[in-house]
């Protein structure tokens, strides 16, 4: 779950114990979200039935959702479609054939946090949207790829942006990545824009969720009246992706995979 762009702060380390903790955990949530996916695959296109089957899967890989409850958000899973770009609240949402869908978990396990999120098409998209999934999710490795002990958090945000705006797409600024783990959001905050050498120094021990978002149009966007789903203002169509990572001394490792 990405959150609003404030001032920068310094990082939360965290010992080997909880990082390998954070593994587990990241790759339980793995399988959630692939199972979900797997759902809207095979024609599943409720949002309710969506989130009630995150919370079982939770339960079922011995954890619980993060998101529920947090500053008041309703839901176990935001689910965000077309041009809604993140915190997309579920309830009995309707997602139609062709529609980009964008799903987004937290996940507690054993006191620790992981957030990942992908973006899908729900059977025949346009090509466009189609290029705008591909685009998101190697941004999301260009970022991951800069993640590494003594570069800095400059270096993130312009591998991410640099590949998004040459591919002919925008990087949402008002909404970052974060710190996670004890807490489901900590510091740093990971803008997906920004210079070389500049910010915060990346520090062994740090778990961060990279997240891109990107936008098909222009990068600014606006929140709903319902105080959590963030919309395109230009109404164009957005892609999301995240992974939870650790900085190790031998570079980055991503926690939520198999």
């Amino acid at each position: 779950m990405p959150e609003p762009k404030e001032a920068m702060a310094h990082a939360v380390l965290k010992t080997k114990e909880e990082i390998h903790t954070m593994r587990e955990g990241g790759k339980r949530l793995f399988y959630i979200l692939q199972c979900l996916k797997e759902l809207v695959v095979h024609g599943e296109r409720s949002g309710a039935v969506l989130d009630e089957k995150a919370k079982e899967l939770a339960k079922k890989y011995d954890g619980a959702p993060s998101f529920k409850g947090y500053k008041g958000y309703p839901a176990n899973l935001c689910v965000s479609v077309n041009d809604e770009v993140v915190h997309g609240v579920p309830h009995d949402k309707v997602i139609n054939e062709g529609d980009l869908l964008k799903l987004d978990f937290g996940f507690w396990y054993n006191g620790l946090c992981t957030d990942s999120a992908v973006t899908l098409p729900a059977g025949r998209c346009l090509k466009r949207d189609m290029k705008l999934i591909a685009v998101t999710e190697k941004a999301l490795y260009a970022g991951i790829n800069k993640a590494w002990e003594r570069n800095q958090m400059g270096d993130i945000g312009y591998a991410i942006q640099s590949y998004v705006e040459g591919e002919g797409f925008s990087v949402v600024r008002e909404l970052v990545g974060h710190g996670v783990g004890r807490d489901i959001h900590e510091p740093p905050q990971i803008p997906n824009y920004g210079s070389k050498k500049q910010g915060i120094a990346l520090k062994k021990g740090m778990t961060l969720a990279l997240e891109p978002m990107v936008n098909s149009g222009g990068s600014k966007v606006f929140f709903e009246e319902d105080g959590w789903t963030v919309k395109t203002v230009d109404g164009g169509h957005s892609a999301h992706f995240e992974h939870t990572i650790a900085i190790t001394e031998g570079g980055p490792i991503i926690l939520t995979k198999e």
